[in-house]
């Protein structure tokens, strides 16, 4: 087993210097935000989706664009508003008068980066039809079945700070959701550089350093990368203490009205590969697990309405249960 870890080890190596370039080329545009940056290739990595919760003006679309600029990807913007129709995401048949037959148009959902952009603005039946393709990769149109591109990922914005003319994303589709990250203002001297840079007329050519196809091999990789057996219990047992807390002993008071899907079990995994990966690692440590565990858990935890009423929040639960639960 030595032997297969080094070699996976070294082979993860060689792929992290590849997510470094990315990285390195993406800080070209992107000022701080570091977190949120890593967490979006890890999901890129694990092959999951993330949905992103910010005020206006943080920078959200201008992330995954220039993630998407960094490799020979194809990347599309999908404004979500109260008047989209789920045709608008998929595509349609459109009638050929002159061959007097139809043809598949296909929507903006088929392309490698998708950015939906305040996805809580359209009504419950344009948000399923994204979140099946999520889902399933594939899109039916009129009965016709077509793939989606590979790679596929899809990062999905909303405004924490309006509910006016909004569309609440339902538990059960919040649930396809690798990731739910919370982007935050900029520190004080970030700011500055963003003044600096946004400005004074200067322009950053970013290079394209991956291809589709060896962004799908890293992917692929992810998954041989090796999780103990002692890994997945702890990971287990994370997941269990959000349904069971009272077996845990941890003192929560009834604040949990729903714990964390089996979904969240698989993503912890998934993060954690790709975590030990970004670190040139071909095997997960516990602190891989800890890196993702809020941002895979925070939006599958419902809350009590007294947890709601005593502003107790899904990470400050979490970091009770990691807390608690014993570290192999």
């Amino acid at each position: 087993m030595n032997t297969e870890i080094k070699r996976l080890t070294k082979q993860a190596q060689k792929y992290s210097e590849d997510i470094d370039k990315v990285l390195a080329e993406s800080r070209k545009i992107i000022v701080g935000q570091e977190d949120i940056l890593k967490k979006l290739v890890i999901a890129l990595v694990a092959d999951g989706h993330i949905l992103l919760e910010g005020v206006p003006g943080l920078a959200k679309t201008l992330m995954i664009k220039t993630l998407s600029d960094t490799m020979h990807s194809k990347f599309c913007r999908i404004q979500f508003t109260p008047d989209l129709l789920p045709a608008d995401i998929t595509g349609t048949k459109i009638y050929d008068h002159k061959k007097t037959t139809f043809h598949t148009k296909k929507g903006p959902i088929f392309a490698n980066f998708i950015l939906a952009d305040e996805i809580n603005r359209a009504p419950p039946k344009v948000q399923s039809a994204l979140l099946e393709a999520m889902q399933e990769r594939q899109v039916t149109i009129q009965g016709e079945t077509f793939p989606l591109v590979k790679p596929f990922l899809v990062m999905a914005t909303q405004n924490p700070i309006e509910t006016e003319g909004t569309y609440k994303l339902p538990e059960a589709q919040v649930d396809r959701f690798m990731f739910k990250l919370l982007i935050d203002y900029p520190a004080k001297d970030e700011e500055k550089a963003i003044i600096q840079r946004m400005t004074r007329g200067l322009s950053f050519a970013i290079k394209k350093v991956l291809s589709p196809d060896k962004i799908k091999q890293i992917q692929k990789f992810n998954t041989q990368i090796y999780a103990d057996e002692k890994i997945e219990e702890y990971v287990a047992t994370i997941v269990d203490a959000t349904r069971k807390p009272e077996e845990y002993k941890l003192d929560i008071n009834g604040y949990i009205e729903y714990g964390a899907s089996p979904r969240a079990s698989i993503w912890l995994i998934m993060g954690g590969k790709a975590t030990a990966l970004l670190n040139g690692r071909g095997y997960v440590t516990p602190e891989d697990i800890q890196a993702v565990a809020h941002d895979v858990l925070r939006h599958r935890i419902l809350l009590t309405y007294e947890a709601e009423a005593e502003d107790v929040t899904p990470d400050q639960i979490i970091d009770k249960i990691l807390a608690k639960v014993k570290v192999p």
